[in-house]
């Protein structure tokens, strides 16, 4: 097995490398803090005009056609400077993403390019509602035909960009009468169509920058070619976008974990106790050498599951496995990482204690931590069935 990276993928992975380190850690602190929207859209602008917006979306609709293992290698540079961006970055590419492998010729050029060129500066995934989180099939949501018009009613909870999003992915019932999980259609949907409305931010642990909304639709009339795919068919299709979703997550997991590691690592050869580095002290060598083994076998799993998605295979099992390992070793990761720094770690003027926020969320969205492993369970079990 070959994992060297192509010249491409090494040369889009050292932009991503650059350009974060370049333009977002300079300001990440001040983003969490300060929630400074405009620079935050400059970023994302920035990161659209570099093809970030687009990573695996066709020429022909303004993407960049880079691939998943190149979007999974970006993300996780990205988030290792900001993880807000990087969480946006791959809500955007996975809504790119299903209007590409579902839309109509019409809709794809209609709104891919203004996703990927970032005239929009972010889509929306309206899948989640409050009885419908890790059992998305339960929505209330409804879609009903009223001439030549679809008109929306319920709510989508804790919607990712949502207080900017140019364009939403919309998932409703539209026939109560088949099995649950049977009768549900998805839609594309216009920020600015009538009665669509976007709730006040969340108030968040981590991933300030990020916004996080409820989206509300009252009598919300669209337009009857906005149904996107077969009428009754939108549930396949947010189940196999998750499985691609949950790639970019566990490689937002991945940047912060190694951003944390990476900092406290050089803290531990300044930090003098007992008259030398506390890098000499063996017990801290073993938990950097423990916290880099783990985030190293992440990012093979990730990189697995990539390149099972980019030739076409089955990688719905090895997206949860990624999913799950990265997020939990993410996690553990940054508590090692604050560990190292002791009480400076628990400071504002040390990022590890905002790196330890902003890991948090990754083992909740795109589907828990549990139900990765009802996934992963429920895959291993059919291959001997």
């Amino acid at each position: 097995m070959d994992l060297t990276l192509t010249e491409d993928q090494a040369m889009i992975q050292d932009m991503a490398r650059k350009f974060a380190q370049s333009e977002l850690a300079p300001v990440a602190e001040k983003l969490d803090q300060e929630g400074d929207r405009e620079l935050f859209l400059k970023n994302l602008k920035q990161l659209a005009e570099l093809g970030f917006m687009g990573l695996n979306i066709d020429a022909e609709y303004g993407g960049t056609e880079a691939g998943t293992v190149v979007f999974s290698l970006a993300i996780t540079e990205i988030a290792r400077a900001c993880a807000s961006t990087a969480a946006t970055m791959s809500v955007n590419n996975m809504v790119a993403e299903v209007i590409q492998a579902v839309a109509s010729e019409e809709q794809k050029n209609t709104y891919l390019p203004k996703l990927c060129s970032g005239e929009y500066p972010a889509g929306g995934f309206c899948l989640t509602e409050t009885t419908a989180g890790s059992d998305p099939s339960n929505m209330k949501t409804t879609a009903v035909l009223d001439g030549d018009e679809w008109v929306i009613n319920g709510a989508k909870q804790f919607i990712t960009s949502a207080e900017f999003a140019g364009i939403f992915v919309v998932w409703a019932v539209t026939d109560s009468s088949l099995p649950k999980g049977k009768g549900i259609s998805c839609f594309l949907v216009e920020s600015s169509a009538p009665g669509l409305e976007i709730s006040k931010a969340e108030k968040k642990l981590g991933q300030h920058a990020s916004s996080t909304n409820e989206v509300l639709f009252t009598e919300c009339r669209i337009p009857k070619n906005a149904l996107m795919g077969k009428l009754n068919q939108g549930f396949k299709i947010a189940v196999g976008e998750l499985a691609g979703g949950r790639i970019g997550i566990g490689s937002v997991a991945l940047g912060i974990g190694l951003a944390a590691m990476d900092y406290a690592r050089a803290y531990t050869t300044e930090r003098q106790q007992f008259g030398q580095p506390i890098s000499n002290f063996q017990g801290l060598q073993w938990m950097m050498a423990d916290a880099y083994t783990d985030l190293e076998a992440a990012r093979l799993l990730l990189m697995n599951a990539a390149d099972k998605k980019a030739k076409g295979m089955p990688f719905s099992k090895e997206a949860s496995m990624a999913k799950l390992f990265a997020s939990e070793k993410a996690n553990k990761a940054c508590y090692t990482g604050l560990q190292l720094l002791g009480g400076y770690g628990f400071i504002k003027d040390y990022p590890l204690e905002r790196y330890t926020r902003d890991v948090r969320i990754t083992s909740l969205y795109e589907g828990t931590s549990e139900i990765q492993r009802v996934i992963i369970s429920r895959e291993l079990l059919r291959e001997i069935g």
